[in-house]
């Protein structure tokens, strides 16, 4: 059974990098890989704990990011935490390249998905957040949960006319 053209499947989610970063701009970008390695994204074996993305000689390289070795693979399996390049267009690497010179800005992915076929890596131009930033954002959450708690409560308990 074929999936519509346009459908796009959720390899991996960093959410890690929503709570340690301000995401500031969001690109979209291909990335260079092996057949073992896209069998085993099509299996979930995916972590971007620690990930990053760096420019290099006009090129961006993707770092730290762990795709496990293929079981069938064989001697085929590349080492699992080389470095793969991303696919942008010029433009966009030399804005990157002029917007991460600026103290405090990095290159995060925050997921990986499959889009018509083909591996996606959604990455994040982003400033770290100090601690009492993620304090802050951690209480506007738990706010907004028990908000949200207390809503639906009173939805249960309320007479329906």
């Amino acid at each position: 059974m074929n999936a519509p053209a346009d459908s796009v499947r959720l390899i991996a989610e960093n959410r890690r990098a929503r709570h340690d970063y301000f995401v500031e701009e969001t690109f979209e970008a291909g990335i260079v890989l092996t057949g073992t390695e896209v069998k085993s994204l099509r299996l979930g074996r995916l972590n971007l704990g620690d990930g990053y993305a760096s420019i290099e000689h006009g090129e961006v390289f993707l770092r730290n990011v762990h795709i496990s070795p293929y079981e069938q693979g064989n001697r085929f399996n590349p080492d699992p935490l080389r470095p793969r390049k991303l696919l942008l267009h010029r433009r966009e690497i030399l804005r990157l390249q002029v917007r991460l010179r600026e103290r405090g800005m990095t290159l995060v992915p925050l997921s990986f998905y499959f889009r018509k076929g083909r591996v996606k890596v959604s990455l994040a131009l982003a400033r770290g957040k100090k601690l009492y930033d993620k304090r802050e954002s951690q209480a506007r959450e738990e706010t907004a949960r028990r908000l949200r708690q207390v809503l639906r409560e009173r939805e249960r308990t309320s007479p329906s006319e």
